[in-house]
């Protein structure tokens, strides 16, 4: 008997992470694809309920669960993943300290492990107790400065109907700002001539046409992007035969206005050409336009972003 096409198969997501980190939002887009949701289930019970599923299944799991041990969850999950019947899967959220303890003083409400009182106590035992499960997720959404319609995006686009295969996020960043945790490949375009030091360009960004311009007429750029593709086109189908069914390629600059977002774009196309599910996310674009709104990744920005959450749980 053949087995059934991946596409066809159910699909099991198990949604872990730190709490306040959108667990729960996750779940919650899950549950608006199709998905049957549960959450916290004792995890002696996990391997019975997931066998018996017929359908897309999305299971809430964290050290409030029942008996929780990041070992045994893994452990689970590899039996699982040795089922010919099930695609199994483990997303991860997280978000830096600064930006949950913003949440639980915002909520009023108390850390579900802070046993003295002291919420950052309890998200640094936690992260301690999940460190495993972190290190082993198929997808890491850090939702630091990740608004809801941004992170309802990304489940969407990652687990909705008819996209199967892996999907790539493409994130542009400033390098002040940090690294984006959860890449998989950097490239630092810093070295091209930047549109900041152009008054009539500083204020635009690298979706305005005036400065894809300006970035074309560099002498460096075409040969800098014919070894980004090069080297793309030839890491993603060696992603795919290793098993990772999302990858993120972030590309910086100095401020993550100009140079990074033009690339990007230009990655973009180029990647969703040949057929991947291709995410934008435009990390440092603070200002409120479409183009900001659609992307699908995830990074961190100035504290001064540590707010845009709310709602998310």
């Amino acid at each position: 008997m053949n087995e059934a096409p991946a596409q066809d198969q159910p699909r099991l997501v198990l949604v872990t992470g730190l709490s306040g980190a959108g667990k729960n939002s996750i779940l919650r887009a899950l549950e608006d694809l199709g998905f049957e949701t549960m959450d916290n289930p004792p995890l002696g019970t996990l391997e019975g309920l997931i066998i018996c599923a017929d359908r897309n299944l999305a299971i809430g799991v964290d050290a409030r669960s029942r008996g929780f041990d990041a070992t045994t969850v893994l452990e689970t999950l590899d039996r699982l993943r040795e089922k010919t019947c099930l695609r199994a899967e483990l997303i991860y959220a997280t978000a830096d300290d600064a930006t949950l303890l913003s949440r639980y003083t915002e909520t009023r409400r108390r850390h579900p492990l802070a046993q003295a009182g002291k919420v950052a106590d309890g998200i640094a035992l936690e992260r301690a107790l999940t460190e495993k499960l972190r290190q082993a997720a198929d997808l890491l959404v850090d939702t630091s400065a990740l608004k809801m319609p941004a992170l309802r995006k990304l489940i969407e686009q990652t687990f909705g109907a008819g996209c199967p295969g892996m999907a790539i996020s493409l994130v542009s960043f400033g390098f002040p700002h940090g690294l984006p945790r959860e890449a998989d490949v950097v490239f630092d375009a810093r070295f091209l001539r930047n549109p900041y030091y152009v008054e009539k360009l500083r204020p635009m960004t690298g979706l305005d046409a005036p400065v894809g311009e300006f970035i074309e007429s560099d002498p460096d750029l075409a040969p800098f992007f014919a070894h980004i593709t090069g080297m793309v086109d030839f890491l993603l189908p060696r992603f795919v035969h290793e098993g990772k069914k999302y990858a993120t390629i972030a590309i910086g600059c100095t401020g993550g206005q100009h140079r990074s977002v033009y690339l990007v774009e230009l990655l973009a196309a180029h990647i969703g050409r040949s057929g991947w599910r291709v995410g934008i996310h435009h990390r440092e674009i603070r200002r409120e336009n479409a183009a900001g709104e659609r992307g699908v990744g995830v990074g961190v920005v100035g504290e001064d972003q540590t707010k845009q959450m709310s709602g998310v749980e």
